[in-house]
């Protein structure tokens, strides 16, 4: 790689003045920056992230605490992907990198502030939180630090912490107004992990909606899960086994709900006529199962767009968290009710 000494030279300026025009931009002439420019371009000069992160005291970087359990296969989630992408590509766009932050598992030290030794040794800009919802007490220590910080479907707040969300509890009265307004009574439902929040706030507004339409929902009538296939299949066998079985099954997730299909078709029962299901979530494969899920869509690129302009909001270092944002949910009508 070529030198920035080399860069100066040709230039006919200081090393300085070149590093100025990479790291400082608006005191430097344009003139001068153009020319450093196209001598860079030129000769393949590229600044050293490293020397320009002491130089700024900015990395241009933004930590991504992504904690959903190493027992599950979180990392693979379609709803979680989806957020990423969108996430990834709003930083991008203002020239910020995402960095995975592995935690710090350091012998010797404690183990409650492993993600923030990460975040000091990288000396990223601010930090994105995706977890299980278990409030590890390593996650909540970002959220009290004074690091620029969004959680997403976390209720994380702090002096420079905020989250993202979506309207969960609407969701939850849509799935239930909706099998309502089909005829069913006898419904149940799969939740996800209580007490997640995301999960609590979907049951509370299914429930409600129940509750206003005069519709019990029986203990045995509510079967947990963990967002995931196994899970979703798991619980609707459970609830096929009850007498008289439900009519119609609101999967907190839209994998649960793909499970959920299955434990109805090996029962030998169809789905929408013996069973109606409803998801949440809308992820692709939602749409391409026959005979197609009926399920809450989230507004997957704007709750990474949301998250990443929640950061940047913060990054200057002196502004307040923004207040948190829940987007709205709608529902998606297909063939499963």
């Amino acid at each position: 790689m070529s030198s920035i000494r080399e860069v100066a030279r040709r230039c006919g300026v200081s090393v300085a003045t070149v590093s100025r025009v990479f790291n400082t931009p608006e005191v430097v002439s344009q003139q001068t920056r153009q020319l450093v420019l196209g001598v860079a371009a030129e000769i393949g000069y590229l600044p050293n992230e490293s020397a320009r992160t002491l130089a700024t005291k900015k990395s241009n970087m933004v930590g991504l605490v992504w904690d959903t359990d190493h027992r599950r296969p979180g990392w693979r989630h379609p709803f979680l992907q989806d957020i990423l992408v969108a996430l990834k590509s709003a930083l991008s766009a203002h020239g910020l990198h995402l960095l995975m932050l592995a935690p710090d598992q350091s012998p010797g030290l404690d183990s409650e502030h492993r993600f923030l030794r990460a975040v000091q040794r990288h000396n990223v800009d601010g930090v994105v939180i995706i977890d299980n919802g278990s409030r590890d007490p390593a996650v909540l220590a970002l959220a009290d630090a004074e690091v620029p910080c969004v959680a997403l479907d976390l209720r994380y707040t702090g002096p420079t912490c905020t989250y993202i969300t979506s309207d969960n509890t609407g969701g939850g009265r849509l799935a239930a107004q909706h099998l309502i307004e089909r005829g069913h009574r006898r419904i149940a439902t799969i939740t996800g992990p209580l007490p997640a929040y995301p999960a609590v706030q979907r049951l509370d507004g299914f429930r409600a909606a129940l509750a206003e339409a005069g519709v019990p929902l029986p203990d045995d009538a509510v079967v947990s899960g963990d967002w995931y296939l196994d899970s979703g299949h798991a619980a609707m066998k459970q609830l096929l086994e009850r007498d008289p079985r439900p009519t119609a099954v609101f999967a907190a997730g839209d994998e649960m709900a793909v499970g959920a299909l299955r434990a109805v078709h090996q029962a030998g029962l169809r789905v929408p006529d013996d069973i109606a299901i409803v998801g949440f979530d809308d992820i692709e494969v939602a749409a391409l199962i026959p005979p197609g899920l009926t399920t809450v869509a989230q507004d997957k690129t704007g709750i990474g767009t949301s998250a990443a302009e929640a950061l940047l909001a913060m990054l200057p270092g002196t502004a307040a968290a923004p207040e948190p944002t829940a987007l709205p949910t709608k529902l998606i009508v297909r063939g499963s009710t």
